[in-house]
């Protein structure tokens, strides 16, 4: 059977400091957890006899630890949020370091849960990315995305139809997150529809049949989840006006595959270059989020219709294409950003096998390529 290695140490960052682990259900955590810190206490609260305990009487949590205990996990720590004050005293008085993982952050958050304020790091976990798939197939991850379970599945598309009901049960309905849960569930399918497009609320509100201001909660509850995130515009061009609105990616490929019943994607087809630049981007954010990168990404679009699709901070501007051969009429929106001056240098990441100089400042790069410098640290 496959295993993964995935990129993230959990043992180095445990020695450092106590941290909150938050990341998609389905994306590994837990295994991974158990795979590389075994030798560390583990409290399960999806386990229910160690839920019913310690939300009965959390202070039990500190006399079940050993004395002279170094570490502890704690997962699913949304379950029990009140046990973080617990988790604060052992920290100050017994200097115990904290894994403390969870498929959302909202729950603390807006029920006024103790953070532990700056005493715990924070992190996040990701889908397998190109990196911690070994002979990494492209084709496969574009048809059935990250979820380890999914990627190594015989019924791909039967696990991502029970993941989606998992997820719109357990995270959204069974944490009481949206009121009208079928109104959700329509919204879903209309937002996967335009994924890594621009958000409009006003037109998802009527395909959806919903205000706007619910379709603003909508995301919120996906962002929170960690079930997509926004790519917000590059605004600090001058002679050409960006335009203001976010774009909207789902967290994984499978997902937005299996809402929209786009699969099976073959090289070639519209549904192959949407999936692609997903992927680029993706590959991308996880990179910078497993490195603890504090580097902003953007994609920048005029008015006037010249684009890139991801600007990462200053250091590159990244038009995807899912072609073969890279030409001339493929740079127009890099050009126009490189005449601003913003930014060190241009690349188009493509399907093109010939990495190559296009023009000054200006490459083609094989996907292949890109990810091994992005994967090196030789990009940021």
């Amino acid at each position: 059977m496959t295993t993964f290695k995935r990129f993230l140490d959990l043992r180095k960052s445990l020695a450092k400091n106590s941290f909150f682990l938050f990341g998609p259900r389905g994306t590994g955590k837990s295994f991974w957890i158990k795979k590389t810190l075994g030798d560390i206490p583990l409290f399960d609260l999806l386990d229910s006899d160690v839920y019913d305990r310690l939300m009965r009487r959390p202070r039990q949590l500190s006399e079940e630890i050993a004395a002279g205990e170094k570490a502890v996990v704690i997962d699913e720590i949304q379950k029990i949020p009140r046990l973080l004050d617990e988790v604060h005293r052992l920290i100050e008085e017994r200097g115990i370091r904290f894994l403390l993982t969870g498929s959302s952050a909202r729950k603390l958050r807006r029920g006024g849960a103790n953070m532990l304020g700056g005493r715990a790091w924070e992190a996040s976990f990701y889908p397998l990315t190109s990196e911690e798939i070994p002979g990494f197939d492209l084709l496969r991850y574009v048809n059935r995305g990250g979820l380890p379970k999914v990627y190594l599945s015989e019924s791909p598309e039967e696990d991502l139809k029970a993941y989606s009901r998992l997820y719109i049960h357990e995270e959204v309905q069974a944490e009481a997150l949206t009121r009208k849960i079928e109104n959700f569930v329509r919204f879903m399918d209309v937002l996967a529809v335009s994924n890594g497009s621009e958000i409009n609320y006003q037109n998802l509100a009527n395909d959806a049949g919903v205000p706007p201001r619910t379709i603003e909660n909508y995301i919120s509850v996906l962002k929170d989840t960690h079930m997509g995130f926004e790519l917000s515009p590059f605004l600090e061009t001058k002679t050409r006006k960006a335009i203001t609105r976010s774009k909207f990616y789902f967290f994984d490929i499978g997902v937005v595959n299996h809402v929209t019943k786009r699969t099976p994607i073959s090289a070639g087809n519209p549904a192959f270059g949407d999936a692609f630049e997903h992927f680029i981007v993706m590959e991308t954010r996880a990179y910078l989020g497993l490195t603890g990168k504090d580097v902003p990404l953007h994609f920048w679009r005029t008015k006037n219709g010249f684009e890139v699709d991801l600007l990462i901070g200053s250091k590159l501007a990244v038009e995807i294409k899912a072609t073969r051969q890279v030409q001339s009429n493929h740079l127009k929106g890099l050009m126009a950003l490189k005449e601003e001056g913003l930014v060190k240098d241009y690349a188009v990441v493509s399907l093109d096998p010939v990495t190559r100089d296009m023009g000054p400042g200006i490459r083609a790069l094989f996907w292949q390529d890109f990810l091994r410098l992005l994967w090196k640290g030789l990009i940021v």
